[in-house]
């Protein structure tokens, strides 16, 4: 009898891929097409809702825990946002990318920053550490001038004077753009397999982890994270992710998943713009707070302090807790639209 229950589970099994592959065969090119060529027209938007709705309700009966269930969720929470956003103005469109479009992609993708963020913080230790056991490795990074004038800085009491130097607004510029330049370098190199951003993200992190070391040795590691990260949570989080966008972008060409591996570059190119859309002000004001802010944490110590704490503040709660709060409520609209 066992066997026999063994049998029918099988071919019960069986049947019901038969049956997925068959639902997926008739309603692919649908979901395709609107994956990829979504209507602007209210109207036709509403109709590819109401399907989809259909669809989902067809497969969370049957195949509750199938691939084809997720997807089709997807799909229609996608749908379902655009609605919405057609409901507000023209004027409004900016204020929707920050509120609903940027977050919503950061949370789609927040597997790969995740491992992003992991990458820099293990490459930052290896900094680190290899810097403790070799102090020609700060000078070989950073070069004897910069080495140098920073002791010279340390031993006048000022160990974080060269950030004093230089115009403000010519030092924010400047900063500004070799940072977004670099970040668009890191995604855009990520077409080849994500490799050329994570050797960027590699050497950044040993860079700031030696950084970190050189001032710990010298009983300045409290004071290095107050100040050089007034403006570098904002740097160092845009660039962890920056190495994300290409990461997503080499992996939608390598892994592309049920789909053709053009549609899956063209989307994950597609999200990786806007990833790199919306880090451009990130930068912009990182590298004002740099420029501006950080060259007073001798004289306004509080204002700095405010400011970094401020920072970290932004970060875990705009490209962590928000998305998957945001995600979260649109998945319970949309439940509430099946019903």
């Amino acid at each position: 009898m066992f066997f026999v229950f063994l049998k029918a589970v099988f071919y019960n099994r069986i049947f019901i891929s038969l049956r997925e592959a068959l639902f997926i065969k008739k309603n692919k090119d649908r979901w395709l097409r609107n994956q990829h060529m979504p209507s602007d027209n209210p109207d036709e938007m509403a109709a590819d809702f109401t399907q989809l709705v259909d669809d989902l309700a067809y497969a969370k009966t049957f195949y509750p825990s199938g691939k084809v269930t997720t997807y089709i969720n997807s799909q229609a929470s996608k749908i379902y946002l655009n609605i919405y956003k057609n409901r507000k103005e023209e004027s409004n469109r900016l204020v929707t990318f920050w509120k609903y479009d940027l977050p919503l992609t950061i949370r789609k993708h927040h597997r790969v920053v995740f491992f992003s963020f992991v990458f820099f913080l293990i490459f930052f230790t290896i900094g680190y550490f290899v810097s403790l056991k070799d102090e020609g490795i700060p000078r070989s990074i950073f070069g004897d001038d910069y080495v140098d004038h920073t002791k010279e800085n340390i031993a006048n009491g000022n160990p974080f004077g060269i950030y004093e130097h230089g115009n403000p607004v010519l030092s924010w510029l400047s900063l500004m753009i070799h940072n977004i330049r670099v970040s668009f370098l890191m995604f855009v190199s990520g077409i080849f397999c994500g490799i050329p951003s994570l050797y960027m993200e590699a050497s950044n992190a040993v860079m700031l982890g030696s950084f970190d070391q050189f001032f710990t040795e010298r009983g300045l590691g409290v004071d290095f994270w107050l100040v050089v990260f007034v403006h570098g949570t904002l740097e160092i989080t845009a660039l962890i992710i920056a190495a994300a966008a290409g990461l997503v972008l080499g992996k939608s060409f390598l892994f592309p998943g049920t789909i053709r591996r053009i549609d899956a570059f063209k989307q994950g190119a597609k999200d990786g713009v806007k990833i790199m859309v919306g880090l451009i002000p990130v930068f912009g004001l990182a590298a004002f707070f740099e420029g501006f802010i950080t060259r007073l944490y001798n004289d306004i110590s509080a204002l700095t302090t405010l400011i970094f704490a401020l920072s970290v503040v932004f970060v875990v709660w705009y490209f962590i807790i928000y998305p998957i709060r945001l995600s979260k409520k649109l998945s319970l609209q949309l439940q509430e639209e099946e019903v």
